[in-house]
């Protein structure tokens, strides 16, 4: 992530912060879970509609993530501008574990998947090429899930 983008984000998180709350690391990655039928569904029914003119694809939200000693913080990152937006989720961190870190988007890419203390679902996270090293923090700083 670029230091503009950085800066938008840490002001933009700072009143979501708790007192003595300090952000240990920030990134993006593309969020949440799209369901192979979803994606087969999609794709078919916009086929079928546009005469097989547009294809359409389903794909996992992106967000920018903000890591505190405390929580992980989800922010909008599919808005018009590109700019980090509005709160979408907050986690304990105490309640989140980690899946490893393995390849993702043939190989140029990581994923993990975090698990949530009482949540059936998993949340996956893809970090982009360009944030690789920001995954491998992530990871890093999120207990592994055993």
């Amino acid at each position: 992530m670029n230091t503009r983008r950085n800066r938008q984000l840490l002001e933009i998180a700072q009143p979501a912060l708790a007192p003595q709350e300090h952000i240990e690391l920030t990134g993006m990655a593309n969020t949440g879970t799209v369901s192979v039928k979803r994606q087969v569904l999609t794709t078919a029914l916009v086929g079928v509609l546009s005469a097989g003119m547009v294809i359409a694809t389903v794909q996992p939200r992106p967000m920018y993530w903000v890591l505190t000693a405390q929580r992980l913080l989800f922010f909008d990152g599919k808005t018009a501008t590109g700019k980090p937006g509005k709160l979408l989720m907050a986690l304990p961190r105490e309640m989140i574990t980690a899946a490893p870190l393995s390849k993702a988007l043939l190989g140029l890419g990581l994923k993990t998947v975090l698990s949530v203390q009482g949540e059936d679902k998993g949340l996956k996270m893809v970090f982009p090429p360009a944030a690789k090293a920001a995954g491998r923090d992530f990871a890093a700083r999120i207990p592994t899930a055993s």
